[in-house]
């Protein structure tokens, strides 16, 4: 779109402005600059544009994906992802993740701690969306903008008015995507008060993304950049994709906001909630051809990033290996990533307390802050016992690699169960996720706690591809939507035929249906599952399927003290564990991929946990009696009386299992979904804070207090 159609789109959203931003826009950023000045230089434009990236890097790890609401409800609040306190006890994110029991708590909700007026997320996003527009306005106020816009050739001036943009829309993506209806802030003389439908935010910011593309460089040729840390046209092309789905998708709205004449779709049998409603565009199609188009743009054309399909490594899993790169050195990057936002190990550049991964998403670790093997990690996100059980193929090789029942004692460097009592760290809370994990560091900073290190992955290939296969399968082009499931789904079985995707979609009853669940599993404990459900409409039907599973593992539970589900898992409500040595058994301490015939290994079954393999080479004093690995036997079956006096005999001890899980049903299955009705619009949306609404002229909506 030319700039003059840009600004004549901007004008027609309706564009509004919060006056408490106003702040932003000062001349540490780019609105009173000059321009000529400011962009004469490679150097001086890259400088202009750090105090943007810098506000997105800290908002993104403190509050949007790392920790922060992502924390709250994304990586806690699907059927795949729970929480591992008593739901007493964290109210603030029990209820935004079991959706305001129904909408029915909205009215009643305190905010948290960390939605604060200032420096909050709100509040943060925004300082982004002002410092990006600095830059955008300075270069469209350039005199060779138009004829650089119409040449459609990567430039460097082009490359950072892209960046400039996917900024402002990245940022825009998390405001819609948490509080729905927000004002849009451009720095132009157009914008106003009010709250605007994001329905024109997301039509502007497609616009302006899909202008700068053409103008950017693709991954890994940027001039004078050699990482994923900033935003390229494939990432940008990506966004575009990732966008589109999103305005195309379901989604509640309140009903107090002009929505331009558009008219929307109410999802079936869906009724109102708190005024606000749930739907999509009636034109949604227009954007899964968008999406498509973008997607496949990125699939020709990825620049430097890299699906991964091979693994040289003595028992293969490529899946894991995109992990794996993102435990090695600060300088690297993994293959398959499109951008990571950077994190430094020791001294964080961004924020010198906080490395969400692990600590809040990693596997657990129960010991001390400072000075452990590894430090405390907490562990927010967990798995639905259900889904572990019962709904992860037992072959699939990437449920290892996302969910884990060990963790570590950091205090002796020892491997740890983790039991289903209510609880944070390797003490309790229940199964746990698995994709980080400082054992697995090349270089592991015991030190102190969250300066591990670990990059923020925002986006990859596998996201593109499934999003591809995604807007296919929903405009009826079977053959490339399948033809990308595939991929996805043959790396992680192994082959086609261990795959066995056809049955796979008629379980899930539809191909695209079966490309949703897929994600679910590609992405299991990432905090995908969430948004992912709500925009593609499966939302109710996957809460109902979760509690009808929880539900029936627990009466089985309960009569007869385990529960064999359909794909020939059981959970038993005892177990028998025993310390050994990993070294001595299996030539390592950190497990990997379970080798094919060794499923009755205790050590090597279930796969990717242990500890570090050499703890003592970081200070940990190590004599001949440590046994730090945890050997498990009937994690997946019901023991005979004669295996289990075997075991007893080689030194096993009965150990607490299922039965710590019945006695917590409240927790996992009473409190999951707590009171959801399946009708209603889901309220999944965060109030704005009230000196937001004060400074700006508006209201919450969905049944949110204004005080």
């Amino acid at each position: 779109m030319k700039k003059k159609y840009l600004s004549i789109a901007l004008c027609a959203a309706g564009i509004a402005v919060l006056p408490s931003c106003s702040d932003f826009l000062e001349t540490d950023t780019l609105s009173k600059a000059d321009a000529a000045f400011v962009f004469s230089t490679d150097e001086t434009s890259r400088a202009a544009l750090e105090g943007a990236y810098s506000a997105w890097r800290i908002t993104a790890q403190n509050q949007v994906f790392g920790d922060g609401l992502f924390y709250a409800a994304d990586v806690a609040g699907s059927d795949i992802e729970r929480h591992p306190e008593n739901f007493a006890n964290q109210p603030g994110r029990h209820y935004p993740e079991c959706f305001y029991q129904d909408g029915t708590y909205t009215k009643d909700y305190i905010l948290l701690s960390y939605m604060k007026d200032d420096g909050g997320p709100y509040s943060s996003l925004y300082e982004i969306v002002t410092k990006a527009c600095a830059v955008i306005n300075a270069i469209e106020g350039t005199a060779n903008f138009q004829q650089m816009i119409d040449a459609k050739e990567a430039c460097t001036m082009g490359q950072l008015y892209g960046e400039a943009i996917a900024l402002k829309a990245t940022a825009y993506r998390e405001l819609i995507k948490y509080f729905g209806d927000v004002p849009y802030v451009s720095g132009k003389p157009t914008d106003h008060k009010g709250l605007v439908s994001r329905d024109s935010i997301y039509d502007v910011i497609l616009a302006e993304l899909q202008q700068a593309a053409p103008v950017m460089y693709r991954l890994g040729s940027i001039p004078g950049v050699n990482g994923k840390n900033y935003f390229s046209r494939t990432y940008v092309e990506g966004l575009i994709g990732r966008l589109a789905l999103e305005a195309g998708g379901y989604q509640t709205r309140r009903g107090d906001i002009d929505r331009n004449g558009l008219t929307y779709e109410t999802f079936p049998g869906s009724q109102e909630n708190n005024g606000a409603t749930y739907g999509r565009r009636a034109d949604w199609k227009k954007f899964y051809e968008l999406a498509r188009d973008y997607f496949k743009a990125v699939i020709d054309n990825p620049g430097s990033a890299k699906f991964i399909t091979t693994d040289s490594r003595d028992v293969p899993n490529p899946y894991q290996m995109f992990f794996q790169q993102m435990h090695m050195t600060d300088e690297t990057y993994a293959d398959e990533s499109i951008y990571e936002y950077v994190m430094t190990q020791g001294e964080n550049t961004i924020d010198p307390k906080n490395n969400a991964r692990p600590y809040s998403f990693g596997r657990p670790t129960t010991g001390g802050s400072k000075n452990n093997y590894p430090c405390k990690n907490y562990g927010q996100g967990r798995i639905n016992p259900a889904f572990y059980y019962g709904v992860f193929d037992p072959a699939d090789m990437r449920r290892d690699v996302s969910c884990t029942v060990t963790g570590s004692n950091g205090a002796d460097g020892t491997e740890s169960l983790i039991p289903f009592t209510p609880g944070s760290q390797c003490k309790g809370g229940g199964i746990a996720l698995n994709k980080w994990d400082e054992c697995r560091q090349e270089k592991v900073w015991v030190a102190n706690q969250r300066k591990s290190g670990i990059n923020g992955p925002y986006m990859r290939l596998s996201e593109i591809y499934l999003g591809y296969a995604e807007a296919c399968a929903a405009l009826g082009e079977n053959d490339p939507a399948r033809q990308y499931l595939d991929i996805i789904r043959n790396r992680a079985f192994g082959s086609a035929a261990a795959a066995k995707t056809e049955a796979f979609i008629a379980k899930e009853g539809s191909l695209l249906n079966a490309i949703i669940q897929e994600r679910g599993f590609e992405f299991a404990g990432e905090g995908d599952r969430r948004w992912t459900l709500i925009r593609s409409g499966l939302l109710s039907a996957k809460i109902k399927l979760i509690k009808d599973l929880t539900k029936a593992m627990f009466d089985g539970l309960e009569a007869n003290g385990y529960y064999t589900f359909e794909n020939g898992n059981t959970i038993s409500e005892y177990i028998w564990t025993k310390y050994v040595d990993g070294k001595a058994t299996n030539g390592k301490r950190l497990t990997e991929q379970c080798p094919t015939g060794s499923e009755d290994d205790p050590v090597l079954f279930p796969g990717w946990r242990g500890v570090n393999n050499d703890w003592a080479s970081y200070g940990l004093k190590i004599d001949e009696k440590y046994a730090p690995n945890l050997a498990i036997k009937g994690l997946f079956k019901q023991l005979s009386a004669e295996e289990i006096a075997s075991l007893e005999a080689d030194g096993y001890k009965k150990t607490n299992w299922a039965v710590d899980l019945v006695k917590a049903r409240v927790e996992y299955d009473t409190n999951l979904f707590l009171d959801y009705g399946y009708v209603k619009a889901p309220i999944y949306l965060w109030p704005i804070t009230p000196n937001a609404l004060t400074n700006g002229g508006f209201k919450n909506g969905y049944g949110f207090k204004n005080e």
